[in-house]
């Protein structure tokens, strides 16, 4: 006989590892017990020595698909002569954590008996198991059970009782299981008194509100309401979506005008492969991604014959696209076909406010926004937004020992949040408590312990209240889920972000150290972190973005570093110019373009659109503030530099969202074009004076647009391996970083990779946390770390 105790850790809870561990050591006929606790899962096992031997192996081997597995311990343990194999009530141990499985889409196996007419869970919209439903969501605190859920609230009827205490059943301590008996219910609602109109039934009066009185009655009169062009405000699994009609224009209109969102697109839900084909090019990758566990939103290249209207994503080849993932979204595209074939699917919130997650918080804020809403009565805990990602290489992974990483990780993050948030990214070290607070835009707070690096859900732009609001109720959750109680906080060295005040109040409430982080390392050491560099030899990092506090106080954001996790160099950087108005040039891209030629002694031609868009006045008005350096912070912006060139090339002198100006100018690239504007390299800038000539050259001799868009992307790109090349041949260094959200663009990402692989430099690109603002607090928390443990 053998003895043996076991201590796994990973995401092994809220997936079914326990029944799997009952069955597997059940069927090998093995005797002692399994149990969770907060550190992780514990198993106690006696048997033949062979056969022990087995079942450790096949707990890696046949683990449930769900469970991610870190590490495995196993030790000899006295024999206790168990008579049984039994799972045992869960263990609070002071101080340990674990990971948490993000929400998971709806399992084949409860979708399919949530469509059968015979099963008792017919048609209910909260029906999950061990391998589906949500978890991150709804949990207040580890371990995983009931009682720390909101779940607490619904006792389970006889039924699901059985199943959940039935170690041979898919339902056994899933956490959420729940049936039209004893779960979760929803309902339709709206205050007018018309509202029955849409409807096979009145409404009944609850609480003073007006109710469909039937699950089946609601779901029937939202699809009624969607079908006629109304806007519906949706409760789901992280908070509340607004959806219309995707084939309505006047609804994606109205949706626009309530929502105050004028041209950035609209994410989209259609309810299966098949429909989305129809409307746009789908690859094998593609396919994959839409149909994951994650199901995230995935940037896909629209059809021309496509219905859905040109209202979702203006000016835009491509549409934000998801499958269902809750049974009450199968549930509303069920018998569609004469309805809708897509529907808007976006945030239930005003734009850059929080998504609204809790029914009387939607009332209120969603009210002017709703024409009704279809509501339930399973509180979120955690406010959880929509995920989106896109695909960098629609080729198969190649060998893994002489692959491209962009072929090894085609998922491209643009926004982690749902069905990935909060697992952990592993670090190549171990790391103190540390919590670091991210930047302005986009914004994620990241918590470290031990190896892992804790990356937050989207929090959003943390420009308001309520945002900072939802910040805060993030940190405290996260802190109290993974027992982190913070040694040092690590912020932007922005001092006017509410993200870095936040940071510098706290820290000197709770008497911590703070480290300050740079914007553009913070990028680069992300991008490392998350391909498990040490830190040991530095790498070459190209950091482009939009914004960035720099040290000299300039707004960076065109540099190319050299840097590992203690301290970066900048080699090169993009030559500062004006930026008149700061904000109000970020706001209108002509005033950035007409700044850039002014500081290069460029004329402003009356022909060119960014001139025309003054009257002789303002343009007055503009050059007097150059000249006067009259609120013109300087800049060496990537993202300005775009707007520039966009604005310079006719595309866009103005915008209503960020990035707009560069994503409609990217749109346009021809991707024949072999032909380049060339930038130039000296000692440590980036100059841009033959470049804009030749742009403007193009533009007053009517070359096509699409030509002047990819000869501006190919320059760009050849730049940035010419400066590679530079540094380099001085240093010897050949791996690179590329971060910041200019790389969101992929016509840049792709030519640059492109050409560095080229020259044999071994290129790293983010799989796991986003390239924009959004994976910055990870490069702020390794920074810390490095610098605390050095």
């Amino acid at each position: 006989m053998n003895s043996a105790k076991i201590h796994i850790t990973g995401i092994v809870q809220g997936v079914g590892f326990r029944p799997f561990v009952y069955n597997l050591a059940t069927r090998l006929e093995l005797k002692g017990w399994v149990n969770n606790t907060s550190a992780g899962v514990d198993i106690h096992v006696e048997g033949d020595e062979e056969i022990v031997q087995a079942f450790i192996e096949k707990l890696s081997s046949e683990k449930p698909a769900l469970a991610v597995i870190d590490q495995i311990t196993v030790r000899e343990a006295s024999p206790e002569n168990f008579t049984t194999f039994d799972i045992q009530h869960s263990t609070a141990i002071e101080g340990a954590f674990q990971p948490i499985s993000p929400d998971v889409t709806i399992c084949p196996d409860c979708l399919r008996e949530m469509l059968d007419p015979n099963d008792r869970r017919y048609r209910y919209p909260f029906i999950n198991c061990t391998n589906c439903g949500p978890r991150f969501t709804i949990i207040k605190d580890i371990p995983y059970d009931r009682p720390k859920t909101t779940m607490a609230d619904f006792p389970m009827c006889p039924d699901c009782e059985r199943e959940y205490t039935d170690p041979t059943n898919r339902r056994f301590h899933a956490q959420p299981v729940a049936c039209p008996v004893c779960g979760p219910y929803v309902w339709l609602e709206n205050g007018s008194d018309d509202f029955s109109r849409s409807n096979a039934t009145t409404p009944v009066l609850t609480d003073g509100v007006r109710k469909v009185a039937t699950t089946e009655e609601a779901i029937l009169g939202t699809q009624r309401l969607l079908a006629e062009g109304k806007i519906l405000a949706i409760k789901g699994l992280g908070g509340f979506h607004l959806a219309c009609d995707a084939t309505n224009a006047q609804a994606v209109t109205e949706l626009r005008n309530r929502k105050l969102r004028v041209d950035k697109p609209f994410a989209l839900m259609i309810p299966d492969i098949e429909t989305i084909e129809r409307h746009c090019f789908v690859s094998e990758v593609e396919r994959d991604l839409l149909q994951s566990t994650a199901r995230p939103i995935v940037l896909l290249k629209k059809k021309p014959e496509s219905t859905i209207v040109e209202e979702v994503a203006p000016k835009q080849h491509w549409l934000g696209v998801m499958l269902p993932y809750t049974p009450l979204h199968y549930l509303l595209f069920a018998n569609h076909q004469s309805l809708f074939s897509a529907l808007v699917m976006t945030s239930g919130n005003l734009s850059e406010e929080p998504i609204a997650t809790d029914n009387d918080e939607a009332r209120e804020r969603l009210s002017k926004l709703a024409d009704a809403f279809l509501m339930h009565n399973r509180d979120i805990h955690i406010r959880c937004d929509d995920s989106v990602v896109r695909v960098t290489s629609n080729e198969a992974p190649r060998n893994e020992e002489n692959s491209s990483l962009v072929s090894r990780y085609s998922i491209y993050p643009i926004r982690r949040s749902r069905g990935y948030s909060p697992f952990p990214v592993k670090l190549p070290f171990d790391a103190p408590q540390i919590l670091a607070a991210g930047t302005e835009l986009k914004n994620t707070f990241c918590i470290t312990n031990q190896n892992y690096a804790f990356l937050s859900h989207h929090i959003g732009d943390m420009e308001n209240y309520e945002t900072l609001k939802s910040f805060e109720q993030g940190v405290e959750h996260f802190e109290r889920l993974f027992r982190v109680k913070p040694e040092a906080i690590a912020h932007d060295l922005h001092p006017n972000y509410l993200a870095t005040r936040y940071a510098l109040e706290r820290a000197e409430r709770e008497n911590l150290p703070t480290v300050a982080v740079q914007h553009h390392h913070a990028h680069i050491a992300a991008c490392m972190a998350e391909h498990g560099l040490d830190g040991s030899r530095s790498v070459i990092g190209l950091s482009f973005d939009g914004t960035g506090y720099g040290e000299d106080g300039a707004i960076w954001g065109g540099e190319i570093l050299i840097a590992d996790y203690k301290s970066f160099q900048r080699a090169f950087h993009l030559k500062y110019f004006p930026l008149p108005g700061g904000d109000a040039a970020i706001k209108k891209p002509a005033r950035t373009a007409l700044a850039l030629l002014w500081s290069l002694g460029l004329e402003w031609d009356e022909w060119l659109d960014s001139v025309k868009e003054f009257c002789a006045q303002d343009q007055n008005i503009l050059r007097a503030q150059l000249e006067k350096k009259i609120n013109t912070p300087m800049t060496s912006s990537m993202g300005r530099l775009f707007d520039a060139a966009a604005a310079l090339a006719g595309v866009r002198q103005s915008v209503n969202y960020e990035g707009q100006a560069a994503i409609e100018f990217e749109a346009l690239a021809d991707s024949a074009e072999a032909g380049k504007y060339s930038f130039g390299l000296n000692q440590h800038t980036v100059e841009t004076r033959t470049m804009l000539e030749a742009l403007i050259k193009d533009v007053m001799g009517g070359v096509h647009l699409s030509k002047i868009s990819a000869k501006f992307h190919n320059g760009l790109a050849e730049m940035a391996r010419d400066a590679c090349l530079k540094i380099k041949s001085e240093t010897g260094l050949d791996e690179v970083a590329l971060s910041g959200g200019v790389w969101q663009n992929m016509t840049l990402l792709r030519k640059a990779v492109q050409l560095l692989e080229a020259e044999g430099f071994k290129v790293y690109i983010h799989h796991e946390a986003p390239t924009n603002d959004g994976g910055l607090s990870l490069g702020q928390a390794v920074i810390a770390a490095t610098r605390m443990r050095g």
